[in-house]
């Protein structure tokens, strides 16, 4: 073992006392953050002393599962298989709120209240989220300690971006329902809601989860955000005249990279960090078109190449139908594009999933107009204050967060919540 990792091994031992423990296995891997950073992380599991046997592939009861981001040095995540410990010692005096914000502090370099909050609290159990001066931050970073009856972690987790305020835009929320109206109802939208226990498509008015700047002009869908890769975006139909007629071969994927320490040390950044060439862009275009000509010869014009991102050493391509439908699920392709020779070598198609809905009946006629329903929805709408990372300016800028629980039913004009529909 690298006496580096040797020395980050005996201060995991004695940092979450596992006297009472050896490590199994280790390795380091590198992760490509939204901001298109490289982490270096250090994983660990260490199995109980007294574990002599145990199921190939399965951790046994008790393993501690560690990783440390081998950057700052902090903990990642500790996680004890099955909430059992056998660790000896504890890096806590004691588990109250006060005792457990001021380790978290320490531990992750935030301050509490202005770059994160408690959002529940149970017994044994601590969840907080991150946010910019109290403000929370879209699919921002979380943080959980959970503890066993004797006062020892079992498990422990923390992922997000925490961003240096460089990388935020400050300025005062001013955005109201009023000013976003507009925008409001061209949100709202009629689509098929899928309710299982009755298999029935039921036809509602609702809007989708949406970002609107805080100068009002500009929004940022969801989608844009909810990925951990920085995307380009293509919107291209693609077209061909000719199939390709040559069987798809599928080549399996690796999930994980494992790198040494001396690239490590040396910062080396992850092949994903790196963006898209013009030329790269042309070459998987061209890929695309080849490989959904092989895929799917017949639907040649049905397809739109939304975006392209760099995904475990590949190039990802994210397509949508070019007509979709009004259901709530709609058809997406993803496809694999191996950058050494920018063929297609896998694809992901949720077509076996959205097939099921074709089970289900259509409930009743459309008998509520757009406005109709809008008059009814719209005192139902919630605008929050949320800070929002926005590709195009490389920042977090300040928006509103336009949601709804309800919905109204197309065919009674009953206004429902969302979650009694299920």
């Amino acid at each position: 073992m690298d006496f580096r990792i040797k020395e980050l091994v005996n201060a995991t031992q004695q940092t979450y006392g596992l006297d009472n423990y050896y490590l199994h296995t280790n390795e380091i891997y590198r992760e490509v953050t939204m901001l298109g950073e490289t982490d270096y992380l250090l994983s660990m599991e260490w199995f109980p002393s007294h574990i002599k046997e145990w199921k190939e592939d399965y951790n046994p009861e008790g393993t501690a599962v560690i990783t440390l981001d081998l950057l700052s040095n902090n903990y990642k995540s500790v996680i004890f298989v099955g909430g059992k410990s056998y660790a000896n010692r504890t890096p806590f005096q004691n588990i109250e709120l006060n005792s457990v914000i001021q380790w978290m502090e320490a531990e992750v370099g935030l301050e509490y209240g202005k770059q994160f909050y408690l959002v529940k609290v149970e017994r044994g159990e601590y969840h907080f989220a991150e946010c910019i001066d109290g403000i929370p931050i879209s699919l921002g970073g979380r943080m959980e300690l959970r503890f066993d009856t004797e006062g020892r972690i079992i498990f422990y987790s923390v992922y997000g971006q925490f961003p240096s305020s460089s990388l935020v835009q400050k300025e005062y929320y001013s955005l109201t329902l009023q000013a976003v109206e507009p925008l409001a109802k061209n949100q709202l939208q009629l689509i098929e809601y899928p309710v299982y226990e009755m298999k029935h498509l039921l036809p509602i008015y609702g809007i989708e989860e949406i970002y609107i700047t805080n100068d009002g002009t500009t929004t940022i869908p969801f989608e844009m955000i909810s990925g951990t890769r920085a995307r380009l975006n293509i919107d291209q139909v693609m077209q061909w005249e000719h199939a390709d007629t040559k069987q798809f071969a599928r080549t399996e994927i690796r999930l994980q990279e494992v790198v040494t320490i001396e690239q490590a040390i040396a910062r080396e950044p992850h092949p994903d960090s790196f963006s898209i060439t013009d030329i790269e862009q042309a070459q998987c275009i061209t890929a695309v078109e080849v490989g959904l000509s092989q895929l799917y010869p017949d639907e040649s014009g049905q397809w739109i190449l939304k975006t392209l991102h760099r995904e475990r050493g590949h190039i990802q391509a994210t397509l949508r139908m070019n007509a979709p439908s009004n259901r709530i699920f709609q058809r997406k392709l993803f496809l694999f594009i191996d950058t050494n020779n920018y063929k297609v070598i896998n694809y992901m198609d949720n077509k076996l999933m959205l097939d099921t809905f074709d089970e289900f009946k259509s409930e009743g006629e459309i008998a509520v107009s757009h406005d109709e329903a809008y008059d009814k929805l719209k005192g139902w709408f919630e605008l929050t204050p949320v800070y929002v990372y926005n590709p195009g300016q490389t920042k977090y800028v300040l928006c509103g967060k336009l949601d709804c629980n309800y919905a109204v039913k197309a065919t009674s004009g009953d206004v429902v919540e969302l979650g009694s529909l299920e």
